[in-house]
């Protein structure tokens, strides 16, 4: 096999390690490594450009540049040769730099004596860290050793940047995994709660990146990769495997066994690198490579090879899973992404849940709502800080993750989290009174459901039923379709823990961000406007039909309600009404008990359905309006857009408008409205949805005692005054009169 450099590189390295392994300020170091660089490669420059944020490079050492650039020079990502090595993550090499497209001179560096340029991604498996670079006076082509060479260093650097070499004085490795860190994310389920972090796949930490022994690193490779490769094969000879599962596991193999993979990870190693730093300079570089691929089957390979990687990592170094680590106290969970199933199975030994990725509609919010517990979601960069154990602190109001706070932040959270067991405290005393206004109107209160650990909260909560039991979880959490009996055991247990109070059944609602893991993804370019809810139910109606069926065998005579999501018009309501009724008919000529009272209704959440014929309204037995479509719809924001799903108020003056145009088709054909949502539930929204004329509002439980509460000091007649004066007063939003309002009221 050949070995690229192998003398020079390795020497380098080496020294670049003894470099690192003596004491120093942090700045110090990063000096001596760019003047060891130039002088291993024979260039007058080596310069080290890290990011001070995410879209800017700061120039943080030099050799041969003017020292007085450093810490001052920066550049925008994609700006400059340095921006376009950062933003692609692809080297350039260039001898003659100024000529080069996008080319930007900075003048306090005084680089203009220089024409060659070789800058590489300073990165680590897909997280981007800086740029290094060397330059020379004379035009040269750098060789593709040196590139290599280059590359290889880099990798060293990633890793060392990793563990925190640059930070402080002398023994600063691991001090990155010691400072607190806030991390800004999205609203994925509200609450607040303090724990420890357990990772759902814990990082693999490389502390030895250079290694002294070439063949033995060769052997540790190659013995680690033929395990692999065993795990995957025994993977694919199971029996229980499905066809997409296995075409996964098809793909796994194919890279385990790929010669390619292996060939360059030992010459990786021959140049220096450990096994393990080979292993992510190789995912690094495959990351990148994909990336550019506009192909999405070829982009989503890459999931695939970031999980083979770091299998083969947690082989080589014992971390990660199975290594017999115990969850801590309180755990936290964290990770990039987490499936339904998965976040399940840990259940209510979460304090709080915090994903670097994610979105509000997505499985894992869906489950964390119905688990009641913190959510986090698109905390960017937590993965790569997190270790297990480390003191967390999840604030699911605010979309905030604390890792390992000051004790002055700990301090106030904690007064935060007492001051919110005080406010349940009070709630707990209204769980059995009315949500009565002061002028005297009712509202019902309710709650919503999708599994069957959401049920001891009707009890508690003094929920007066279940608005909206979202049926898609149960078959989300499985890798294949439930059956009908099996279906109708559940929603039997579902309608016996309500004990009579009424629960609403909402029909599959599937596709835009809820895939079935069994059901062929649909490539659309605007999935929440395609083909989803009762849209799929109308095209494959044999599954609306079972669930039907299973519905109607599990009320075995008590009281039935279902409601089809996502009607967008009339016809659409009487194709799946007849469908439902079909197995109605059906069932009752079997010979089965058919429910007593059988109600079947819409829900509201595409403002074409609000315009639609009044033998619609005639004919739904009741119609729940879903806020958080009819929100997105309405406003043409979409909801899993963190820029610009908090763009517009529920309060704005057109959207409650139209909430009383719909109140008001409603109450022409008496048919039962109600209202479901995130909005619901944010007390003053849903007080003035009450003002509005809704009588019914359905939540997530732990939001009923606040909304009753505020409701039941509000005179809703005087308010809906309010609300109406400051609309015909052409106020944008209503936010500002009703808060005063309250403030008035308060008084």
């Amino acid at each position: 096999m050949p070995e690229r450099s192998e003398s020079d590189s390795r020497k380098l390295l080496k020294r670049l390690r003894d470099s690192l392994a003596e004491r120093g300020e942090g700045q110090e170091r990063l000096d001596r490594i760019t003047s060891l660089i130039a002088d291993s490669m024979g260039t007058e420059v080596c310069s080290i450009y890290l990011f001070r944020d995410a879209e800017t490079l700061e120039l943080c050492a030099t050799e041969g540049l003017l020292p007085g650039s450093v810490h001052q020079t920066r550049l925008r990502l994609g700006e400059g040769l340095v921006g376009r090595v950062a933003r692609t993550g692809i080297p350039v090499n260039s001898a003659d730099a100024p000529k080069e497209k996008g080319f930007r001179f900075m003048p306090e560096t005084g680089e203009e004596i220089f024409s060659s340029f070789l800058g590489v991604p300073i990165q680590r498996v897909g997280e981007k860290l800086g740029v290094l670079v060397v330059q020379s006076k004379a035009a040269r082509q750098y060789s593709e050793d040196e590139v290599y060479a280059l590359e290889v260093v880099a990798m060293v650097l990633a890793e060392m940047t990793e563990l925190g070499a640059f930070l402080g004085e002398g023994e600063a490795l691991g001090a990155l995994h010691k400072q607190p860190v806030m991390f800004r994310g999205g609203t994925g389920q509200e609450g607040a709660a303090e724990g420890h972090v357990w990772l759902h796949e814990a990082r693999v930490v490389v502390t030895n990146p250079v290694a002294d022994d070439p063949q033995a690193e060769i052997e540790r490779i190659r013995a680690a990769v033929g395990e692999l490769r065993v795990s995957v094969d025994d993977l694919l000879a199971a029996q229980s495997l499905d066809k997409d599962q296995k075409q996964v596991l098809e793909a796994y193999r194919m890279f385990a066994h790929s010669r390619g993979w292996l060939r360059r990870m030992e010459e990786d190693i021959q140049a220096g690198l450990s096994a393990e730093a080979a292993v992510e300079k190789e995912q690094s570089a495959a990351r990148v490579r994909l990336g550019q691929v506009p192909d999405a089957y070829l982009r989503e390979r890459l999931h695939d090879l970031d999980d083979l990687s770091n299998r083969l990592l947690r082989i080589l170094t014992g971390q990660g899973k199975d290594t017999g680590a115990e969850m801590p106290e309180n755990p936290v969970l964290v990770a990039r992404n987490i499936g339904p199933a998965e976040l399940l199975d840990y259940g209510k030994k979460l304090r709080g849940v915090v994903l670097s990725e994610g979105s509000v509609g997505s499985h894992a919010a869906i489950v964390a709502r119905a688990l009641a517990i913190p959510l986090v979601i698109n905390a960017k960069g937590i993965i790569e800080e997190a270790l297990n154990g480390d003191p967390i602190l999840v604030d699911g109001d605010q979309g905030i993750a604390h890792l390992r706070p000051e004790e002055t932040v700990a301090a106030a959270f904690r007064d935060k989290i007492a001051m919110q067991a005080e406010a349940q405290q009070r709630y707990a005393g209204l769980r059995d009174k009315p949500a009565q206004s002061t002028c005297g109107t009712t509202i019902s209160l309710q709650m919503n459901a999708g599994l069957m650990a959401d049920l001891p909260s009707l009890e508690g909560s003094g929920a007066e039923g279940v608005g909206l039991f979202r049926t898609e979880l149960q078959f989300l959490i499985r890798n294949q379709m439930p059956k009908r009996d099996e279906l109708a055991r559940l929603y039997a247990r579902v309608m016996d823990a309500a004990k009579g109070r009424r629960v609403a059944f909402r029909t599959l609602d599937i596709g835009s961000d809820k895939v079935l893991p069994y059901m062929k993804p649909q490539d659309e370019p605007n999935p929440a406007m395609g083909w989803r809810a009762i849209r799929v139910g109308l095209d494959k109606p044999g599954v609306l039909r079972m669930q039907a069926q299973a519905l109607l065998r599990a009320a075995n005579g008590r009281p039935l309600s279902i409601m089809f999501p996502f009607i967008a018009e009339h016809a659409e309501f009487v194709a799946a009404r007849a469908h439902v009724m079909g197995q109605y008919e059906r069932e009752k000529a079997m010979g089965h008990t058919v429910p007593a009272h059988f109600e079947i209704g819409a829900m509201l959440e595409t403002p074409s359905l609000a315009f639609a014929p009044r033998a619609f309204f005639e004919a739904a037995d009741f119609i729940s309006i879903g806020g958080n479509d009819l929100k997105q719809f309405f406003f043409a924001a979409d909801r899993e857009n963190e820029r610009v799903r908090r763009r517009y108020d529920t309060l704005n003056a057109s959207f409650l408008g139209f909430i009383r145009q719909i109140v008001a088709r409603c109450a022409e054909t008496d048919t039962p409205l109600s209202f479901c949502g995130e909005d619901a539930g944010r007390p003053v929204e849903g007080v003035c949805l009450a003002a509005m004329g809704l009588r019914s509002l359905s939540m997530r439980p732990a939001s009923i005692g606040p909304v009753k509460s505020l409701i039941r000091r509000t005179d809703l007649t005087a308010l809906r005054e309010v609300i109406e004066s400051a609309c015909a007063e052409g106020a944008e939003t209503v936010r500002p009169a009703v808060m005063d309002f309250f403030a008035r009221q308060q008084g």
